[in-house]
């Protein structure tokens, strides 16, 4: 498998790509199993579909997750708060420091997946906001 360590704004993924067979690509995302289906020739610039291939925990597109392995030390918000993009929802205590995590988007607190003092990894959901 080929490793990649990729940052999109403020959030890291670590991706792993397995083997690429008949157009679909096996793909890990932050400990995250995906089939990715690639379209267009390798000249092109080829448009990706994901889909999880086992991923109950999968990031969405209004996910807050754990850039760094850490313990939550606060939760700022609650579910059905509003929120706007940039505002600190909650706090992660990682190497012996305070991490803010940002709302990625505007919208409605969905769900917390992880609450105070909850020990998290690298990409770990802690809440969804939609």
């Amino acid at each position: 498998m080929n490793k990649y360590t990729f940052s999109i704004g403020e959030q890291i993924f670590d991706v792993e790509i397995g083997t690429i067979q008949d157009n679909l690509a096996q793909v890990i995302v932050n400990r995250t199993p995906y089939e990715v289906k690639i379209k267009g020739a390798p000249a092109t610039q080829p448009e990706a579909m994901l889909k999880p291939s086992a991923a109950p925990a999968m990031a969405c597109s209004g996910a807050v997750v754990a850039p760094i392995p850490g313990k939550i030390i606060q939760i700022i918000v609650q579910v059905g708060e509003k929120v706007t993009t940039g505002q600190v929802v909650a706090l992660i205590e990682a190497m012996k420091m305070e991490n803010n995590l940002l709302s990625p988007t505007d919208g409605v607190v969905k769900e917390i997946r992880a609450g105070k003092d909850a020990n998290v990894a690298t990409g770990d959901v802690v809440m969804v906001i939609g």
